[in-house]
């Protein structure tokens, strides 16, 4: 979906949307949590939803920038392609799903981070442990591992499993997160993966845990969800946004071009 915010920067003749995502790959890759040239973001196109924006394949996440990004179609057609080199295949797979099955989603994002991967082969999977786990609290979906989705059967058990879930983790294999705008699914990733590091860390340690009561769970739970609820009714810009965009100007400037 449209974000409200402006493009920054000297490319203010590329699309909102086309402008966070690139800026997005380049957050991704300056916080450390890409994966060489795998992975993948996804934007739903303002007024084409049934069309998505990915990132051209053999990119790494430094180099994308907002006019190469490849317009996809629901059925896999390549309907822009730039620079030449396609899409991953693993990706369309993903986000075609959840884009064909989540209208209330504008952005998926799924990454391999080390922390990720690591809580994603736990029995248990994302613990309560932290203010960041608790954004997630009984509201993180779980999909097993398949394989690399290279099979077009997957997306329907993909789908099955995500539910209305506004993240996911992958078994084995890593972590994924959907927002309504694509700032809303990089913060999302940022705090999911926050947890899971903040989580290796404390299971590192060998000492005993101390997790807070359900009702605490829950209560922070809500308490973000009440914080979102009120801001999006506001339609003021996401303030934390709005800093990552000021900060990808800083340490990758022209993506927006």
């Amino acid at each position: 979906m449209e974000t409200d915010l402006a493009p920054v920067g000297p490319g203010h003749n590329q699309s909102p949307v086309r402008a966070d995502l690139a800026a997005a790959y380049r957050l991704i890759a300056h916080f450390g949590m890409d994966d060489s040239i795998y992975t993948h973001i996804s934007a739903k196109l303002p007024g084409e939803p049934e069309r998505f924006l990915l990132n051209s394949y053999g990119q790494r996440f430094t180099e994308v920038t907002a006019s190469e990004l490849v317009t996809v179609a629901p059925d896999g057609s390549v309907l822009d392609d730039p620079i030449g080199h396609g899409i991953n295949a693993a990706g369309f797979t993903i986000h075609s799903a959840i884009h064909g099955a989540r209208p209330d989603v504008g952005c998926v994002l799924h990454g391999h981070t080390v922390a990720g991967v690591a809580v994603s082969c736990l029995e248990d999977g994302l613990l309560p442990l932290n203010q960041w786990a608790l954004l997630f609290y009984d509201r993180i979906a779980y999909h097993d591992y398949e394989g690399i989705a290279l099979d077009l059967g997957e997306r329907d058990r993909l789908i099955a499993d995500l539910g209305s879930a506004p993240a996911m983790i992958l078994r084995n294999h890593g972590l994924l997160t959907c927002g309504r705008s694509v700032g809303e699914a990089f913060v999302l990733m940022f705090n999911l993966e926050q947890a899971c590091r903040a989580q290796v860390a404390a299971l590192s340690s060998g000492a005993k845990l101390r997790l807070p009561t359900a009702a605490v769970c829950e209560r922070t739970a809500r308490q973000y969800e009440d914080w979102d609820q009120a801001h999006a009714a506001s339609g003021l810009v996401d303030p934390e946004w709005a800093a990552y965009r000021r900060l990808a100007q800083q340490v990758a400037p022209g993506f927006d071009q």
